[in-house]
């Protein structure tokens, strides 16, 4: 990978780090197809447990790089569909991921940047961290990124910032819901890290993947008869594979599951 650096420990937790510490970590299109290819892969890898996503340098991600923005400018209408899905994959592939997503934010945020936090499952960023939804200071809107965002901050919020692109905090981001925790230091953000790492890695593997499926499945959708029953079926299919059989056992017998590494 030229774009992304990748560590990973012998319990199956995965550090990928955008690495474009030169350029704020902006991705263009070849940093997009590998986040594209990373996540596909570590989402189908048995082994990882779980992803934290970070960054080299001083900055998160600053968005779009401007190389590649004006590059798009050139481009015909159908040129710019094909790039902007390809983006769309990204953050898809980053939201969609069977394992839990921690995004590690050491820096600021800007436009498509944000969108790859609010991609994430958990987030913490530094408290003196800035973000903005700055597209349209650029006479663009942020499209691709819109589902995730105001997923995590709501729709009035949205009104607010899509509007305005003004920089708001790590305090605000952490109000609106953007970061689930606020760090005072990388150190502190490091520990609750390791806190969150510790909580997912003690859960069954195959129980977080169909919890997370079903908060995409349940979120935002009316409590009528067709929901209900969805949610029967899910936990009737899970209460019988080996997973939910090793966990309930576990506990009865008061032992730690077979997923737990000691």
């Amino acid at each position: 990978m030229s774009t992304l650096k990748i560590e990973r420990d012998s319990r199956g937790v995965v550090l990928v780090a955008f690495n474009r510490p030169a350029v704020h970590n902006a991705f263009d299109e070849a940093m997009i197809r590998e986040v594209i290819e990373t996540f596909r892969d570590l989402g189908q890898d048995e082994t990882v447990r779980v992803i934290i996503l970070g960054a080299e340098g001083k900055s998160f991600c600053a968005g779009a790089d401007l190389n590649w923005m004006h590059r798009a400018a050139e481009y015909d209408a159908d040129k710019n569909r094909e790039d902007a899905g390809e983006l769309a994959l990204m953050l898809n592939a980053i939201y969609a991921c069977p394992k839990p997503v921690i995004a590690r934010v050491q820096g600021n945020a800007f436009g498509g940047g944000v969108g790859v936090v609010a991609a994430a499952d958990l987030a913490i960023g530094v408290s003196d961290v800035s973000f903005s939804l700055s597209e349209v200071k650029l006479g663009i809107i942020p499209a691709v990124i819109s589902p995730y965002v105001i997923e995590a901050i709501g729709t009035n919020n949205a009104r607010r910032y899509f509007l305005t692109a003004e920089r708001f905090s790590g305090s605000e981001a952490y109000r609106l819901g953007l970061l689930n925790e606020l760090a005072s230091s990388e150190e502190a953000m490091d520990e609750q890290i390791a806190i969150w790492c510790n909580a997912l890695l003690a859960n069954g593997p195959k129980a977080i993947e169909a919890a997370k499926n079903l908060i995409q499945a349940v979120s935002q959708k009316p409590i009528e008869d067709e929901l209900i029953e969805d949610t029967v079926e899910r936990i009737a299919q899970i209460r019988v594979t080996p997973e939910a059989k090793e966990g309930i056992r576990a506990f009865l017998e008061r032992r730690k599951p077979g997923w737990v590494k000691e």
